[in-house]
């Protein structure tokens, strides 16, 4: 094996390990965040005025779920869903990897002119570089989804106290037996949307104001992540809406009336959510209102009960 390559291989290997050690760090953090968008509000609303002395209802921060699920559920219980979860992002990994490979194998075969004419024409590299990310992106969602979906009914489990999903192979099953092989790329379409919208809008943002507004380099290397930031809150719904998907009939308490309405595909819950503006639902971490019915008394908000049961946040 030549020094290159096996440089490089070491550079893979070294990739993933970061991966799996950010994962885990975070995952109570995600499995709270989850939890939020599937419209889970355990703890109830408090009194408090907002920045601008208005009286409003807060809900509790992300650090504050977390130590509830803790509280439930122990140290252990914060890392439910979390092996499905890393062997998804493994795959994940993989699979853009070896698309990327392909294509570079493929761009490699371009003859020299055609690519001497790309070298010169920016507009041209940036859309083969386009495609070339919509296409290794939308692969690995697409093969890595089945963990995806595992992931989060584990997660869902703590809304009516389940233990149906539990082990990796036993959930392999539980999907299948509940909704066929269908049931293992439950909420897809919108996740795929999602990523392909995001795509699109932070590399043509960034090209654009690359090229025409920031000339100097060092302006322009903040402009990919801030232009990511705009389009991730633009395509938010799409993950609120995918993660409600996958629960969706999925025979879990989180994923049937009265917790979740019984949605017939992924535009019927959209037009739904959106209907009951929480599409963005779980987008604030930190600071979080209470949006369900309510009214004043004395001067001070106080929830109205709804026959739902379900906690209307964002």
């Amino acid at each position: 094996m030549s020094k290159p390559r096996e440089a490089n291989k070491n550079s893979y290997w070294s990739n993933y390990a970061s991966r799996i050690i950010l994962n885990t760090a975070s995952h109570p953090i995600e499995y709270a965040k989850v939890l939020i968008q599937l419209g889970y509000e355990p703890i109830p609303p408090r009194p408090c005025t907002t920045f601008f002395g208005k009286p409003a209802l807060k809900l509790p921060n992300i650090f504050d779920y977390v130590k509830h699920i803790k509280t439930v559920d122990g140290f252990a219980g914060m890392y439910r869903g979390l092996v499905p979860k890393l062997c998804g992002s493994l795959v994940c990994a993989v699979t853009t990897e070896k698309v990327l490979q392909r294509y570079a194998g493929e761009v490699s075969r371009d003859d020299d002119e055609e690519h001497q004419q790309n070298v010169e024409d920016p507009r041209g590299k940036f859309v083969k570089d386009l495609k070339r990310d919509i296409v290794s992106r939308t692969s690995a969602i697409i093969i890595s989804h089945p963990f995806h979906v595992i992931t989060i009914r584990m997660m869902a489990q703590f809304v009516g106290n389940e233990t149906r999903y539990m082990g990796l192979f036993s959930s392999i099953g539980e999907v299948y037996k509940e909704n066929g092989i269908l049931g293992f790329f439950s909420g897809l379409v919108p996740r795929v949307l999602g990523d392909i919208i995001f795509i699109l809008l932070a590399s043509s943002l960034t090209f654009a104001v690359n090229s025409y507004v920031f000339e100097e380099p060092d302006l322009q290397m903040y402009t990919n992540a801030t232009m990511s930031f705009l389009a991730s809150a633009i395509t938010y719904p799409f993950q609120v809406v995918s993660n409600c998907m996958a629960v969706s009939n999925s025979g879990l308490a989180a994923g049937m009336p009265p917790l979740m309405p019984m949605y017939s595909n992924w535009s019927d819950c959209w037009f739904d959510l959106s209907n009951r503006q929480q599409l963005k639902r779980g987008s604030s971490l930190l600071i979080r209102y209470y949006t369900g019915p309510q009214v004043i008394i004395s001067g001070r908000p106080v929830p109205l009960p709804k026959n739902d049961n379900m906690n209307l946040s964002y």
